[in-house]
């Protein structure tokens, strides 16, 4: 599942808005086409939960590393990415500077320029949104597709069997050394010395687990590893990558 903003695009009086989409990676099904005010994690959220009640939850979002899903610090991980593991959902980024590897979410904003934006300008986001939700129906259950041998999204997406919880799960951990990151401080204690982790992670609890070379431990966040220990690093305290070693989640 791909994810990920249009990019700007003003109102008649020069209000700016941001079109949200989110698309099937197999089928091409366009779940999301909304027209968002701003670009906060919990706009996105609240429109997410929308769709995850709807088609279930997806296993794997694709993003870039933009706001809400990066960090204008250059960190890989948000609260809002947080958010989607706690649902089991993975999130795979981009590499930076490299569009290309996200193709087929281009594709989809080129079409929506093409199909939309070059033929009409909107006044108010509601106008917008009512556009948007006549061309998604179309895009979905008329238009053929050249990559799906002109069948249409609609015949070949199917919802995810996992559904929606009321409330976010615990994550629990069998075997592991559990610790909870402060909420006001980037690391776990262990060793008897303190390790860095992505700042999203502060008040969550993570495990602590050996990799495959001495000396050398994995910290994970569910099934994922958001950073690594290197007792062989003589720092008091440690830097740890950002750049996230996803496992697989079954």
């Amino acid at each position: 599942m791909a994810m990920d903003f249009k990019g700007r695009v003003p109102l008649t009086d020069g209000t700016p808005c941001h079109p949200l989409t989110v698309v099937d990676d197999h089928s091409r099904y366009a779940l999301c086409l909304e027209a968002c005010t701003d670009q906060q994690g919990m706009t996105v959220r609240g429109r997410l939960e929308k769709i995850f009640r709807r088609y279930g939850l997806p296993d794997t979002f694709f993003l870039d590393n933009g706001t809400p899903w990066g960090d204008s610090g250059g960190e890989q991980w948000t609260r809002f990415g947080v958010w989607l593991l706690k649902l089991g959902v993975g999130v795979i980024h981009s590499r930076p500077y490299h569009p290309q590897s996200r193709g087929k979410n281009e594709r989809f904003h080129r079409t929506l320029n093409a199909e939309v934006f070059a033929l009409q300008r909107f006044r108010t986001a509601q106008a917008m949104q009512r556009a948007f939700d006549e061309w998604r129906t179309v895009y979905n259950l008329e238009r053929p597709h050249e990559a799906l041998d002109q069948d249409v999204p609609a015949n070949r997406y199917r919802p995810s069997s996992r559904a929606m919880p009321d409330r976010l799960p615990e994550i629990e951990y069998d075997d592991a050394v559990v610790r909870i990151v402060p909420a006001t401080k980037d690391y776990v204690a262990f060793k008897g010395r303190r390790w860095l982790v992505p700042r999203a992670f502060r008040g969550e609890r993570v495990a602590i687990r050996p990799l495959n070379t001495d000396g050398h431990y994995g910290v994970f966040f569910g099934a994922h590893q958001i950073a690594t220990i290197d007792l062989t690093n003589p720092k008091s305290v440690s830097h740890v990558p950002e750049q996230v070693s996803a496992m697989s989640t079954g």
